[in-house]
């Protein structure tokens, strides 16, 4: 509220540490509505319990249209051990159109440039839409 009161045009909900679920992700954000009008909130959300992409769809379902995330799931927490990256852009951007949800993004750049990242820091990408779509790129097609 304080924040909202002193002029912050954005409020951002985070899971820093990736422990939340779709119900308490939920809740908050219905709480925190209660105070401060919904177009002002965001969700940040990291992945380390599986649950950032079902937690991004919660807060979205209660209206909320401003989310952070991260080509290929590229982060972490610095003071949480074992705490992974944020939310994947791509899997975001793929359960966006999924619902119909225009966003200006590119698909298949954001996986390119997933890929690309991915090899300079010598790992795979987190990200389950990258991989997926990157395993068809690389499937041989039939004559």
């Amino acid at each position: 509220r304080e924040l909202h009161a002193m002029g912050c045009y954005e409020i951002c909900i985070a899971d820093t540490i990736g422990v939340g679920t779709p119900g308490k992700t939920r809740a908050v954000f219905e709480d925190v509505a209660r105070h401060i009008p919904i177009e002002r909130l965001a969700g940040h959300f990291h992945d380390t319990y599986g649950q950032a992409l079902a937690n991004t769809y919660a807060a979205l379902e209660c209206g909320v249209a401003v989310f952070d995330s991260s080509v290929a799931g590229l982060g972490g927490c610095p003071y949480a051990a074992g705490a992974s990256g944020n939310v994947a852009t791509e899997d975001v951007v793929w359960l966006l159109q999924g619902l119909g949800l225009k966003n200006g993004l590119d698909l298949e750049k954001l996986v390119d440039t997933a890929a690309w990242i991915s090899r300079e820091l010598g790992r795979e990408p987190q990200s389950k839409v990258a991989r997926a779509l990157l395993a068809k790129k690389a499937r041989p097609r039939a004559a």
